[in-house]
């Protein structure tokens, strides 16, 4: 699979979880997946100050992109 392929289903599975960030003023922005298909996330907005992103990352970001993307080996906020 190619790198383009991976970050198109990697921005599918940050669809499934954006419409709760935005909804809270935040969004989440793929920054890349790289040579070890680790996916690199940000936060924008609300949500990078938000006392909580840390479970939103955990339980939404990161899970959303393992549980649809599984030829992702982690997911890093940077």
């Amino acid at each position: 699979m190619s790198m383009s392929e991976l970050e198109a289903k990697v921005e599918k599975a940050l669809d499934e979880i954006r419409p709760f960030l935005q909804k809270d003023g935040g969004d989440v922005t793929l920054i890349e997946v790289d040579a070890s298909n680790m996916a690199k996330v940000s936060f924008e907005g609300a949500c990078r100050t938000c006392s909580m992103n840390t479970m939103t990352f955990t339980s939404g970001v990161e899970d959303a992109i393992k549980r649809n993307v599984p030829e992702i080996n982690g997911v890093i906020s940077v």
